[in-house]
C-alpha cells in the first residue's frame, strides 16, 4: 500500500470532490431561492404570505421575524459556501499528496469560525420564531437545539491546532533531511 493519499483513495478523493462542488452549486440554487422569496415578501407581500396562511391580522411582527429568518437565511448560504469552499482547498491538498501544511490548518480554523456563526445564526432563528410566534398566529418551523453542531465547532478548533502542529513538526524534519 502506498503511503501517498492520493493513491491509497484517489475514488474517495474524487467523489468527495464532486460532492463538494455539487453541494456548492445547490447552495448556490438555494441562496438564489431565498433571494427571490425575500424579494416577494416585500415586493408583493400578500401573495407570498397568504401563500404561506399568515394571516392579515399577524403581519406585524410575524412578516418582520419571516424576513429575519429570509435575512438569515441568506447569511447561513454564505457560510455554507465558505465552508464548502474550504473543505474543497482542504480536499485538494489531500489529492496532491500535502494535507499537513499550515494553509489547511488556517483553512480549518477559519471553518470552525465559520461554523460557530452558522450555530449563532442557528439560535437567531430560534429566537425570531419564539418572538414572532403566537397563538392566533404560529410559525410552524421545525426548530431544535442541539449540542452536537457545538461539539463539532470545538472539535474543528482543536483539529486546526493539530493541523498547525503537524505542519510545523513536518517542515522542522524536511529542514533536517
Amino acid at each position: 500500500m502506498s503511503k501517498d493519499p492520493q493513491y491509497d483513495y484517489p475514488d474517495a478523493l474524487r467523489l468527495s470532490r464532486r460532492i463538494l462542488g455539487l453541494l456548492r452549486i445547490l447552495n448556490m440554487v438555494y441562496a438564489a431561492g431565498v433571494g427571490v422569496i425575500l424579494l416577494l415578501s416585500v415586493v408583493s407581500p400578500e401573495l407570498l404570505f397568504g401563500a404561506l396562511g399568515v394571516r392579515a391580522a399577524g403581519w406585524g411582527t410575524t412578516t418582520l421575524a419571516m424576513r429575519g429568518i429570509m435575512v438569515v437565511g441568506l447569511a447561513g448560504a454564505f457560510i455554507a459556501h465558505r465552508i464548502l469552499t474550504g473543505l474543497l482547498q482542504i480536499v485538494d491538498t489531500v489529492r496532491s499528496g500535502q494535507p499537513f501544511v499550515l494553509e489547511n490548518a488556517a483553512r480549518l480554523q477559519s471553518i470552525a469560525w465559520w461554523l460557530l456563526g452558522a450555530e449563532l445564526l442557528h439560535l437567531l432563528v430560534g429566537a425570531l420564531i419564539k418572538v414572532a410566534s403566537t397563538p392566533a398566529q404560529p410559525l410552524d418551523i421545525d426548530w431544535t437545539f442541539s449540542f452536537t453542531p457545538w461539539i463539532a465547532v470545538l472539535l474543528l478548533f482543536v483539529l486546526a491546532r493539530v493541523f498547525a502542529h503537524g505542519a510545523r513538526m513536518r517542515e522542522d524534519l524536511e529542514g533536517t533531511v
